[in-house]
């Protein structure tokens, strides 16, 4: 598989996640297709930076989620809806399940282990394994906010024009 076709299937695979993740908060029928949209461009750029560069998964991660926080600012101003509506479901692929899950397993390990080396080994694949998880996380985080908080006051407008819509 060539590397285009690998970034769009990333991208696709991400899309219908974002989508399933956006439609349990059952938000207008606009905001689930961004958030499937915004999903693709975010979880594909983190993937080609990672294949392509030799920028590391924390650094892909703060890139496509920063890239996601300023289009969420732009897409907020077009269907009069607040940018979390759909920035939060558009990240929730990006999350470190699996080195979350090689941590607990980790972790498991080193309960049971009888021989100092298997403990030493196991305690180390905890450390990478949570340093990746935790710093995964706050790349997220901080990514998605950084725009939010740079344009504060046109996020606020859209969450001011749809409650007002509401109120009607």
């Amino acid at each position: 598989m060539n590397l285009l076709t690998e970034i769009a299937l990333d991208g696709l695979l991400s899309a219908v996640a974002a989508a399933g993740f956006a439609v349990i908060s059952n938000p207008p029928r606009k905001a689930v297709y961004l958030s499937a949209l915004l999903a693709a461009i975010g979880h594909s750029l983190r993937y080609f930076l990672i294949q392509t560069t030799e920028i590391d998964i924390v650094t892909a991660t703060v890139i496509a989620t920063f890239t996601i926080g300023m289009m969420t600012i732009f897409f907020a101003k077009l269907i009069h809806c607040p940018p979390e509506v759909f920035s939060f479901p558009s990240l929730l692929p990006m999350i470190p399940g699996m080195y979350a899950y090689k941590t607990f397993m980790s972790l498991m390990y080193f309960i049971r282990a009888d021989d100092p080396s298997t403990m030493q080994a196991a305690m180390l694949e905890i450390l990478h394994n949570g340093a990746l998880t935790v710093s995964i996380l706050f790349a997220l985080v901080l990514g998605v906010s950084l725009p939010l908080f740079i344009f504060h006051r046109q996020s606020f407008l859209m969450t001011r024009i749809m409650h007002n819509r509401h109120r009607a």
